[in-house]
């Protein structure tokens, strides 16, 4: 999972959380000022670890409050996607589990990088994170920046000191990351075999059309003849794109009347019936509805069965890389993890 854009009032980034963190990731910007007062009634961190202390990495101490920061954001979709106070729970506690290994690795990934005293991160590019926040969460006020600093209690110098472990931390990961850059072909070939199955499409359609409104008093049989003179005037040579820049009354019109790949379960029958009739490159006759009359046209083909492994070749290459890199993050962080010191309360 790639590392999430800081939030200033929210947590730092850390590295791939579980499945349950990853969908709920999404929701952090929206609720990052979640009330602590309110978190620390329902999250039972006090309970767990009743000297507010979750764990040690290196020198790090791990609080109840840190882990507090991290998951404020996420308490309230957690509460919506709950059926019951049992579950809510469980989600609750997997999620602080999984937020205290997290902030553990962050700790010894900064640790391995400062072990080569040749690797610095440039000031330059600590200020102009700094500067990026300051202008996306503060709207370049200093002040109100400043006061967000005095809630948390910490310095300059101790905020600039955690922008630089959070570019440190995504450095790091994204070099283990690119470790895993080439794949072979018979590896390629053998996954697209096992899982022929995932490459399965369906019949779909680069569908371009152009809709005609029906003009006041206008009877619907010349309505359909304004239509079908320029299904005809396509047919004769005219690019369909161009006559729906001119013509169609829709959405897309800009665009030539283009509404990209369309499967046959995404449309009313109405229109896929004609539209599955077409080869690539033919135009219907004139498909009259209640909201107006429409033109359609297949711009490309795709038929049902399994796609060509040249087709899906530069897709099994992207899923394997991240396969690859998943499990040399693994492989490091695990490696990290018993080299270092660590301790769970």
């Amino acid at each position: 999972m790639t590392s999430r854009r800081r939030l200033a009032s929210a947590p730092r980034s850390l590295p791939r959380r579980s499945a349950l963190f990853c969908g709920l990731l999404a929701l952090s910007a929206v609720s990052a000022s979640f009330p602590t007062a309110l978190l620390a009634q329902s999250d039972n961190l006090d309970l767990r670890f009743a000297n507010g202390i979750a764990a040690i990495a290196e020198d790090k101490v791990i609080t109840v409050d840190d882990i507090r920061r991290e998951i404020a954001p996420l308490i309230p979709e957690i509460q919506r996607a709950s059926r019951n106070e049992a579950e809510f729970g469980h989600r609750l506690e997997e999620l602080q589990d999984s937020i205290i290994q997290d902030l553990i690795d962050r700790v010894l990934i900064i640790k391995e990088f400062r072990k080569d005293e040749k690797k610095q991160i440039p000031p330059g590019f600590v200020d102009r994170r700094i500067a990026d926040i300051q202008a996306e969460q503060f709207d370049n006020d200093r002040s109100k920046f400043l006061a967000y600093l005095r809630t948390r209690g910490i310095t300059m110098r101790e905020y600039r000191r955690e922008v630089e472990e959070d570019i440190i931390y995504g450095y790091m990961r994204a070099q283990q990351r690119r470790s895993q850059s080439i794949i072979s072909p018979v590896r390629i070939e053998t996954f697209y075999e096992e899982n022929q199955d995932r490459f399965y499409q369906e019949d779909s359609v680069h569908l371009r059309l152009i809709q005609i409104n029906r003009n006041p008093g206008e009877t619907e049989s010349a309505h359909y003849a304004r239509a079908n003179e320029i299904v005809n005037r396509c047919r004769a040579g005219e690019p369909f794109e161009e006559l729906a820049r001119q013509y169609s009354q829709d959405s897309r019109r800009s665009r030539g009347g283009d509404w990209g790949w369309q499967k046959r379960s995404d449309l009313k029958a109405e229109f896929s019936d004609p539209l599955f009739e077409l080869k690539k490159g033919e135009v219907s006759p004139p498909v009259m509805t209640p909201e107006g009359c429409f033109i359609l046209y297949a711009q490309e083909r795709k038929y049902a069965g399994i796609q060509p492994i040249d087709e899906v070749r530069p897709e099994i290459e992207h899923l394997l890389l991240q396969q690859m890199g998943r499990q040399s993050e693994d492989r490091w962080l695990e490696r990290l993890r018993r080299n270092g010191y660590i301790k769970h309360y």
